[in-house]
């Protein structure tokens, strides 16, 4: 009784045991199953979404992602066209590309781009220049593209790091095309050189809509010819398909569609007479233009001092650039269009010639030269260079002598509106159309020009009119007159050919070397001059004269040809009635010395500008240059006959 009793309170305090535990494991059972029922449809649906995202992916999505897979794999990599030759007339190679080995680096897959420079250095000799290079380009491009570190690689420096290659991730060798200069110096203003792309060149590309074919091409035509046929130059871009490993390395070329090379130009220049006269000029500084009055071939093209354009293919260092940009030479100036300097005397001619097809002169229509000219209700008077003047003066002999006082007095005459409608018509204050970028049309003086020119508060009325004044200056080629040696140069031809001008140019022919079809640049008739015959013939026989009796007489002395030629000295500053005493004044402050000329004078095949800066007279500087130039175009001598070139004594009269 008391063992029930313990068990039924046992049973009490435990209700677990006995019937009702049947009752709780069924309903266990139940949920668990419930559970079980909703994890698997959760299961099914989480396999089924996973099959239809799988569906979707290989059969909706097929096309998409095996071409990302593809493209993963395959690589497009564009290949720079070889840029086109540039040769003289004759042939003479002045401009060529060649491929060279480079060491370049991507440095998005470098972790420590110092660090791995230091190491490649153990391994490659790098030079400070070549950090310094590598470090603007960095600064300029997107680290995801290749730059190069070393440029023209030898043999034995690719093989060292070759070997190497497994320690370095993003570093590479590659071949890339390289421009050369082999005259160096030698006409740089005319060839110009390359340089790397920049943001203002990419809109240039983009405004030719020539974006995609300038992919893989670092370099561009930054001034001379390089600048001017930048788009027959530069070819057209290839492609490659390459398939890639993991790394990015190339395993293996696809496909490949190959570039097309620039087109060749052959410039008009001769090389070997431009050489010529560069070597005429020695140290000083100054300019040349030679051109063939028939057709408008431009010669010789001289800018002096000049500049190496292999130093800016890889990129100028500071050093250099400094250099060149400082000096007060100005070596990167491009004298012959950019460079505007009063004409002086050379002038004359050109004015002569518009005085009698205007009817202001006749050929016999004398002055008589006091050795000045003095202005109307004025004490001031206009010096004529010789002291006591040259007497009685005719036109011819007003070119020989260069008579100044002729050129006052027709000044005085003439309205200089009309004046310059004449000039005009020589090329004169406006670009001559010359096929390189740059040109400047100099100052051509008239009446609206100066209105122009002292527009704005700061000037009073009396600054914009025209006073007579002016027009005497502007008569000997002074004044606000300044012109550019390629303007007295066409001018000069323009006359050598009986009136008819031809636009000057560079390049001669362009020759296509995927058709081996070559175009060539004709000449360009542009005008003729409306004057008679007999006006032009009075002219070049003054021409003729000045070399045979007049003021470049002893600069010609023996020369085995007849040419026609006129000096000229172009003051720089106002002595103020001074005398002008070259070894008394700055040297940066002398004359400038001018000549022009043809030859030979009855069918000319050169006609030719020359100026010295602060080179004193047109005589002693410059007109012995002209001869060493015409010397060797005609006759093939390097070195000129008998030229007095010394400085006449004090006192001497020596004109222009």
């Amino acid at each position: 009784m008391i063992g029930r009793r313990l068990f039924a309170s046992r049973n009490n305090e435990y209700p677990h045991f006995g019937g009702s535990e049947m009752r709780n494991a069924e309903r266990e059972v139940f949920f668990f199953r419930r559970r079980l029922v909703v994890a698997a449809l959760l299961a099914f649906l989480a396999f089924a979404g996973l099959f239809g995202r799988f569906v979707y992916l290989q059969v909706f999505k097929h096309e998409h992602y095996r071409m990302l897979a593809e493209s993963n794999r395959v690589a497009i990599v564009p290949v720079a066209p070889n840029r086109g030759v540039i040769t003289d007339r004759h042939g003479v190679v002045l401009a060529q590309s060649y491929s060279a080995y480079t060491l370049e680096l991507t440095p998005s897959r470098i972790r420590n781009l110092d660090a791995t420079i230091d190491e490649l250095a153990t391994i490659v000799e790098i030079q400070p220049r070549d950090r310094k290079r590598f470090r603007k380009l960095l600064d300029e491009a997107k680290n995801f593209e290749s730059m190069p570190l070393r440029t023209r690689l030898s043999d034995e420096e690719v093989a060292r790091f070759a070997v190497n290659r497994y320690r370095f991730p993003g570093v590479e060798i590659k071949a890339r095309l390289f421009r050369q200069y082999p005259y160096g110096e030698v006409a740089s203003h005319v060839i110009g050189y390359i340089g790397r792309i920049t943001e203002k060149d990419l809109e240039r590309i983009a405004s030719w809509d020539e974006t995609a074919n300038y992919k893989g091409s670092d370099y561009i035509g930054k001034v001379g010819v390089e600048l001017s046929y930048e788009r027959e130059l530069h070819g057209t871009t290839g492609v490659e398909e390459v398939e890639v490993d993991a790394g990015g390395r190339a395993v293996r070329t696809l496909s490949r569609t190959p570039p097309i090379s620039g087109n060749n130009l052959r410039l008009s220049l001769d090389i070997r007479l431009q050489a010529a006269a560069e070597a005429a000029f020695g140290d000083r500084r100054g300019a040349l233009v030679a051109i063939e009055p028939a057709t408008g071939d431009i010669l010789a093209f001289v800018s002096k001092p000049g500049y190496d354009p292999n130093l800016f293919v890889e990129g100028i260092d500071s050093a250099n650039w400094e250099a060149l940009n400082e000096s007060p030479d100005k070596p990167l100036l491009n004298r012959p269009l950019r460079g505007a300097y009063p004409p002086g005397s050379t002038i004359k001619p050109f004015l002569a010639l518009g005085a009698l097809a205007s009817g202001k002169r006749t050929p016999q229509q004398s002055i008589s030269d006091p050795g000045y000219f003095q202005l109307p209700g004025s004490s001031y008077r206009f010096r004529d260079d010789k002291v006591g003047g040259h007497g009685s003066v005719d036109m011819y002999r007003s070119i020989v002598v260069s008579c100044d006082t002729y050129y006052y007095v027709l000044a005085s005459e003439t309205d200089i509106d009309d004046t310059a409608r004449w000039l005009t018509q020589l090329t004169f204050g406006r670009k001559t159309g010359v096929d390189i970028e740059g040109e400047l049309p100099g100052v051509l003086p008239s009446r609206e020009w100066k209105r122009t020119r002292f527009a704005g508060e700061k000037y009073r009325d009396e600054h914009r009119k025209w006073y007579l004044g002016d027009s005497i200056s502007a008569g000997i080629g002074q004044g606000y007159n300044a012109f550019t040696p390629m303007q007295l140069a066409t001018a000069m031809a323009i006359v050598a050919n009986d009136g008819v001008a031809f636009k000057p140019h560079l390049v001669k022919n362009i020759v296509n070397l995927k058709t081996g079809e070559e175009r060539t640049v004709a000449p360009t008739p542009t005008h003729t001059l409306n004057v008679k015959p007999e006006h032009l013939a009075l002219i070049k026989n003054a021409f003729v004269g000045v070399n045979k009796e007049g003021t470049s007489a002893r600069a010609f002395a023996g020369a085995l040809f007849t040419s026609g030629g006129k000096t000229g000295t172009a003051q720089v500053f106002s002595l103020k009635g001074e005398k002008y005493v070259a070894h008394k004044i700055d040297e940066r402050l002398r004359d400038h010395a001018w000549f022009v000329a043809y030859a030979p004078a009855d069918k000319p095949r050169i006609a030719l500008a020359v100026l010295v800066e602060n080179g004193g007279f047109g005589a002693q500087a410059a007109a012995p240059i002209a001869r060493k130039v015409l010397d060797y175009y005609l006759l093939g001598k390097a070195e000129p006959g008998p030229a007095i070139t010394a400085p006449a004594r004090e006192g001497e009269d020596e004109g222009d």
